[in-house]
């Protein structure tokens, strides 16, 4: 099937947000869109403004009659939804062309020069970092984005003339070996989804692979160090970057004052007095890839500066939802041990001497048996910690495997909490709070307003120094 020529397109999973960017893509093209998702959220409610129509009932009778003729629709689904789902059930006995939501990208960017991040964590805000830079440069390109980015309130920008394309490249369920990148970046390699993998060994042969479908003519921007043997087709230049050595890096680096500068160095230049627009220390990594990538695809240094200074962060990645000089609140995605210690010691460099608290959903009964003493490994670089329940996403229940893993192992001496979702906001409100980290993939962040409002009203009744 041509996707060109698709009149509707039905997505089982729609709220997902690589799945939403694939909604927004086809409603741009003009094509009916619809699809079911489990439960309502901001995103979905935002795509049925936008057009699309979304209902929340497995029920294949609440189809649309445009989605019903297998010659003009296209069906996507994400591998979170089970195999036994009704609408799928359906659109297989009906003899519907069905793809994972990588295939329909891949087909998508297969004419277009790809440039994707892999990684198991950085990724995000790296492509949303190289999809800005290019964005707001003459280069211009359409991305594909793993997170709402803050300067365009969305995961998806297009363009009409660009030939290039940014995509988050994900590794869950081996997605990310549809696409046909022409540069990559590769930001880590930690093990993740051994769920799907079995081992990390596999997990690493699955990276390996993804690297020999990079385009003769193309490069691979690696992290230094990585445990990670690339299999590179000939024609295909291979570069290294971190935050402090490699092809590309950062030199000359002052953190304070709440802002971060920085020296970019590469090959063949250097661009001095970056400042950060998200001043958080991991970004100086996420950055250096970030500018390699628009470096070596035309981004004037200039345009590379002026990028970095006004680019505004993704939803949910270092996100600050409070900060003043008494109580600093931020959410963040990481839901991986390699990702939660990044995020700790990126705000501990910004606040040395506050105490920092963090609030964490574990995500999967799976990653939380694979990992839980890393996790909890992790979270004792924070001050105290208060944990909720598993949000167990697509999984059921493993016997055993319950939060208290973790809590059982954190480190002597940190003042450590365990609740359930509904008991958070009480516990948040008699704490003494200065920094507060909410961590985690799940559906915690659903209760951010809720906690900033908590912590802007203990601001606004504080006493003044005048009044005390």
């Amino acid at each position: 099937m041509d996707i060109h020529t698709i009149k509707s397109v039905y997505f089982v999973g729609a709220g997902g947000i690589g799945m939403s960017a694939l909604v927004r893509y086809f409603l741009s093209k003009d094509k009916f869109v619809a699809g079911y998702d489990r439960t309502p959220s901001e995103l979905t409610e935002r795509l049925i403004a936008e057009g699309a129509r979304i209902h929340y009932e497995e029920n294949a009778a609440l189809i649309p009659d445009e989605c019903r003729n297998p010659e003009t629709t296209l069906v996507v689904y994400t591998p979170a939804v089970p195999a036994s789902h009704a609408e799928l059930v359906y659109f297989r006995e009906q003899g519907f062309e069905i793809h994972k939501r990588a295939q329909v990208l891949g087909l998508i960017t297969r004419s277009s020069k790809a440039l994707c991040v892999a990684g198991t964590h950085g990724k995000t805000t790296t492509s949303t970092m190289t999809a800005h830079l290019l964005h707001q440069s003459a280069i211009g390109c359409t991305a594909f984005l793993g997170g709402i980015s803050k300067n365009y309130g969305t995961n998806l920008l297009l363009s009409a003339d660009s030939p290039y394309t940014v995509i988050e490249a994900d590794e869950f369920d081996r997605s990310f070996h549809q696409l046909s990148p022409y540069m990559s970046v590769i930001t880590a390699t930690d093990p993740d989804h051994l769920d799907i993998y079995g081992t990390y060994e596999a997990y690493l042969e699955s990276f390996r692979h993804y690297t020999s479908l990079i385009q003769p003519g193309g490069a691979l921007i690696l992290h230094k160090g990585l445990a990670l043997q690339p299999n590179v087709p000939s024609g295909v230049k291979v570069y290294t970057y971190s935050r402090d050595e490699g092809d590309f890096h950062a030199e000359n680096i002052r953190i304070g004052g709440g802002e971060i500068y920085m020296d970019f160095i590469a090959p063949d230049t250097r661009i001095a007095d970056i400042r950060l627009g998200v001043p958080v220390g991991i970004n100086i990594e996420n950055g250096v890839a970030a500018m390699a990538l628009a470096h070596l695809n035309g981004v004037s240094n200039e345009e590379i500066r002026q990028g970095m200074e006004s680019y505004q962060g993704v939803e949910r990645r270092f996100d600050f939802k409070l900060k003043t000089p008494d109580i600093v609140f931020l959410s963040d995605y990481a839901h991986h041990p390699a990702e939660i210690a990044q995020c700790i010691r990126s705000v501990r460099e910004l606040y040395p001497d506050k105490r920092l608290t963090g609030l964490f959903q574990p995500h999967l009964y799976t990653r939380t048996r694979d990992f839980y003493r890393e996790f909890a490994e992790s979270l004792s670089l924070l001050d105290e910690v208060i944990l909720t329940d598993i949000y167990p996403a697509r999984e059921q229940p493993i016997p055993g495997v319950s939060s208290e893993l973790i809590y059982d192992r954190l480190r002597p001496g940190i003042e450590k909490t365990l609740c359930r979702k509904e008991e958070m906001l009480n516990l948040l409100a008699h704490r003494p709070l200065e920094v507060l980290i909410l961590l985690g993939a799940g559906d915690l962040d659903n209760f951010t307003p809720e906690i900033t409002r908590l912590l802007q009203q203990r601001l606004d009744n504080t006493p003044s120094d005048e009044t005390a």
